[in-house]
């Protein structure tokens, strides 16, 4: 191998010449082992758990890299390190991309990691999104049927691990912000294969339970249950993802807060809870409202009832009094009743009067148009009636007699209009304007002379 800085300070012709070894300086023989590791290996891909993570102020993350047998130190520069989709965590299993060199200034193996993904993303996150699309093709991610929590609770029931640290940060998180909030432990298996059953179990318990005896005598009576883990990998989180803890979520009588893993961490029942805090602690918080704005809301709801309650004592109050003042002194309101009905009974008279003349005065012009009518009427009758007495005088045949004529009639009274209908020697009456005659038709005489025609047929008296 090259060695760039030539042979070791100090060193003799005679010295090399017989064999002795050759003296590196310590960074040249750091540089020459990381080019011969280098060569030798090239890009290596590692798989292994995360330890020992810290993140500089430059942006840079150092962390190691350990499984059973071993440990890597490794580097991940800003540069690759912006590039990534997700921020590491502690334990969490990786498989890392890089060159393997050496540290010159502590001599120390690392790896200058260029690309990271977790371990085993591949087929559990495929698996991962089937099951989120099966589920919400049921309707399970529906924002519809989500309910907002009660901003103060009658009690917190709390699903997680006894041991876990998550049930630490709520607790710690619930005392300072809302004290007087009661809290109950549903406690189950947050991870394995037997936490979703768990879980399971723990949710069914508080729905068939919701009032549980507490220690001091009283109960709780549970109305927001938080589902809280702390963080970990896709696979440490896995119970969350169960289909049956998903569909148990979405039945429950009271809403659910999930609170599972941090914030860039997401499982099923983030998306079927009715809530999704980023963190345990931040479910806590949004479980109740501070005891402090609680307090200020039920003032507030003081000073509105006692208002309501006021304000229609002072009314009655005031009528009371006034009531007393009347009451003490019986002849001032005897007066002014007294005075109130003087006036009302001389509006009524006045009323009265006024409305009488009103009538009177109608119907005197009622009678005068009556009257006038009545006259005008009698006057055209009157009128009519002498034009029919005179056409009745015209017609009376006694001015016809009057004239010279008169009227002959058979014995039996039956006008004689026709001279040929009369018989001779047959016996009329003639009757004159004044008083009648009877005459007798002549027989007729021996013809001596030839007679005028206008003789013929007369009558002899």
């Amino acid at each position: 191998m090259h060695n760039p800085w030539g042979p070791g300070e100090g060193a003799t012709a005679a010295t090399a010449t017989r064999g002795a070894p050759h003296i590196w300086p310590v960074g040249a023989l750091c540089l020459a082992i990381g080019d011969a590791l280098q060569a030798r290996f090239g890009a290596v891909a590692v798989e292994g758990e995360i330890s020992s993570l810290t993140q500089a102020g430059s942006g840079h993350w150092y962390f190691t890299l350990k499984d059973a047998q071993g440990q890597l130190r490794c580097a991940m520069f800003r540069r690759a390190a912006s590039l990534l989709g997700f921020t590491p965590r502690e334990g969490e299993r990786v498989v890392v991309q890089g060159r393997v060199g050496v540290y010159g200034a502590r001599g120390d193996l690392q790896l200058v990691v260029e690309h990271m993904r977790r371990a085993g993303l591949g087929q559990l996150y495929e698996q991962f999104l089937r099951l989120k699309d099966a589920l919400q093709q049921e309707g399970l991610f529906d924002t519809a049927r989500k309910r907002t929590p009660v901003a103060v609770p009658r009690g917190v029931a709390v699903v997680t691990s006894p041991n876990a640290a998550a049930l630490r940060d709520v607790i710690s998180a619930l005392r300072r912000r809302a004290p007087h909030v009661p809290v109950l432990l549903a406690p189950a298996l947050v991870q394995g294969a037997g936490a979703p059953q768990s879980l399971c179990q723990a949710l069914r318990t508080l729905y068939a339970q919701r009032r549980w005896p507490r220690q001091d005598g009283g109960v709780v009576e549970v109305d927001t249950i938080l589902l809280v883990r702390g963080g970990g990998s896709m696979e440490d989180l896995w119970a969350f993802n169960d289909p049956a803890l998903a569909r148990l979520i979405v039945q429950s009588p009271v809403p659910v807060i999930a609170g599972v893993g941090h914030e860039s961490d997401v499982t099923i029942a983030d998306w079927c809870a009715d809530v999704r805090a980023p963190t345990p602690t931040a479910a806590a918080e949004l479980a109740a409202i501070p005891q402090a704005q609680a307090l200020a809301a039920c003032q507030q709801a003081h000073d509105r009832l006692a208002q309501a309650v006021d304000e229609p004592l002072q009314r009655h109050s005031q009528r009371l009094q006034q009531a007393a003042r009347t009451l003490a002194r019986p002849s001032l309101a005897l007066l002014r009743h007294q005075s109130a009905l003087a006036s009302a009974a001389q509006r009524l008279q006045w009323q009265v009067q006024r409305q009488g003349q009103q009538h009177s005065q109608a119907l005197h012009a009622l009678a005068q148009r009556w009257q006038a009518g009545a006259q005008q009427r009698v006057l055209q009758e009157a009128r009519a009636l002498e034009q029919a007495a005179l056409r009745l005088r015209m017609l009376d045949p006694q001015q016809v007699l009057e004239r010279g004529y008169a009227i002959l009639t058979t014995t039996t009274g039956q006008v004689v209009r026709d001279a040929a209908a009369l018989q001779p020697g047959q016996t009329v009456q003639a009757r004159l304007a004044q008083g009648q005659v009877a005459l007798q038709v002549p027989k007729p005489r021996a013809v001596r002379r030839k007679t005028p025609p206008a003789q013929q047929g007369g009558l002899e008296l």
